[in-house]
């Protein structure tokens, strides 16, 4: 073969090969590889993932189909060994070079809502279903009295720390930093002015949560009438009455099936039973929302030491200062009992 033939059959052959491998490096990298459903979807990284366990969870949720040559781009890209856990929005469309980019990149912030609860194992499940770290963590940390005591509270009371709302999170929070977010949210609600008004009432912070527990357990479905409950349990807090309250009872019994409470009911020796004891009782019986806490630290002042449901089943009570027309308020409310066949 004559010498310039051969440099033309070399130069064609490099020509062939560089071409293939421009193209396959496009494809690898910029190539679209992404192909949703939707324009956007949620990708969750673990803190606890290899990189074998992110490139088997994008396929396996229909993310990506080839992952060789994403495993490829992001060997060349040193993301194999450098994984960050977060959430992420990836985009239809998307190809490996920007996928990978974004998943070291853009850790996005979401929505937490904590919600009002009536048990503390409601919480800890509720708050750890929504962040990556498990529920055990988190019950560790608010059983263990030590840990309680740095925010002010013991296991039984810490519920309170919690304010139902809506947080913005980051998916790797750990438990412990989800509780310092908590107890910094806690004091930005505890304002001075609240502050003064929980010690004008004489109840600490605790005890103000504690009280509006039961004011919004007796009235869920109608927030405009707890400021009057929580006026008529203060009156009776200082009249050293019991609460005589139907939900503490329901607490104490824990079964929240019961939509009459008995004579036989009262008789659970619990510090639940407000039937029983005087006082409050010793933790909340759910976690309060904020306009319970704020209903009873603007209680309405009036006299009333009496309230029973009324009988028309609107959800709202009929209150009076009088035992006698008390008395009468909860027959005519039994009889509607009696006639709706609400036996227990």
């Amino acid at each position: 073969m004559k010498p310039w033939r051969f440099v033309v059959a070399v130069l064609l052959t490099l020509l062939v090969f560089g071409g293939w491998l421009t193209w396959d490096y496009y494809m690898r990298l910029f190539a679209p590889k992404v192909n949703l459903e939707e324009s956007s979807v949620e990708f969750f990284v673990n803190s606890d993932w290899k990189f074998t366990d992110l490139n088997r969870a994008l396929f396996d949720q229909g993310i990506i189909e080839d992952t060789s040559s994403f495993a490829w781009v992001a060997r060349f890209k040193k993301y194999d060994v450098n994984l960050r856990p977060g959430r992420y929005i990836i985009l239809d469309g998307m190809n490996n070079n920007q996928l990978v980019n974004l998943l070291r990149s853009e850790n996005k912030p979401f929505n937490v809502i904590v919600r009002s609860v009536r048990e503390k194992d409601e919480l800890i499940a509720q708050v750890s279903h929504q962040l990556e770290f498990d529920s055990a963590s988190l019950s560790e940390l608010l059983e263990n009295e030590g840990y309680c005591q740095r925010y002010g509270f013991v296991p039984s009371t810490v519920f309170s720390l919690f304010i139902p709302n809506t947080y913005e999170f980051y998916w790797n929070t750990t438990a412990e930093e989800f509780v310092e977010r908590m107890a910094r949210e806690y004091k930005r609600f505890w304002t001075d002015e609240r502050k003064a008004k929980a010690s004008s009432l004489g109840l600490s912070q605790t005890e103000v949560a504690i009280l509006a527990s039961i004011v919004q357990s007796e009235q869920a479905a109608h927030p405009n009438e707890r400021p009057v409950i929580a006026g008529l349990y203060l009156n009776r807090l200082r009249k050293g009455m019991k609460l005589d309250s139907d939900p503490t009872l329901i607490k104490a019994l824990g079964d929240y099936s019961i939509k009459r409470v008995l004579k036989i009911h009262k008789e659970i020796d619990s510090p639940f039973n407000t039937y029983m004891y005087a006082g409050l009782p010793p933790e909340p019986i759910l976690l309060p929302e904020t306009s319970s806490i704020d209903a009873v630290l603007n209680a309405e002042t009036h006299n009333y030491l009496f309230m029973c449901a009324k009988e028309d089943f609107s959800g709202y009570h009929n209150f009076t200062s009088s035992y006698r027309e008390h008395i009468n308020n909860a027959r005519r409310y039994q009889r509607a009992l009696n006639e709706r066949k609400i036996y227990r």
